[in-house]
């Protein structure tokens, strides 16, 4: 019952909600997908260059990541030596 009240709160016809800040902690993450009783999906781009570059599956519940790319994006990673980052790292890859 409590949660429909603030479900209501946005007007009760919520179906996806999109989160393109900084950092959020998956605890409020959490919080927030219960009590709008909606997904939350994060998303990553640069303001300067063109808005949503990376966004996460509705069907994917994992929080503090930003997900695929998206179909319209061709994305190109660099390799910065200098901060010990390089294209194959496995955290970058995805082959963890």
């Amino acid at each position: 019952m409590f949660f429909n009240q603030i479900k209501l709160t946005l007007g009760g016809r919520v179906k996806t909600m999109v989160i393109g800040s900084g950092y959020i902690s998956q605890e409020i993450l959490n919080v927030l997908r219960v009590c709008f009783c909606s997904p939350i999906l994060e998303g990553y781009g640069l303001t300067e260059t063109g808005s949503a570059v990376c966004l996460t599956s509705p069907i994917d519940p994992a929080s503090c990541v930003v997900g695929g790319p998206l179909s319209c994006i061709r994305l190109r990673l660099k390799e910065i030596p200098e901060i010990n980052s390089f294209s194959n790292d496995e955290y970058l890859s995805g082959e963890i």
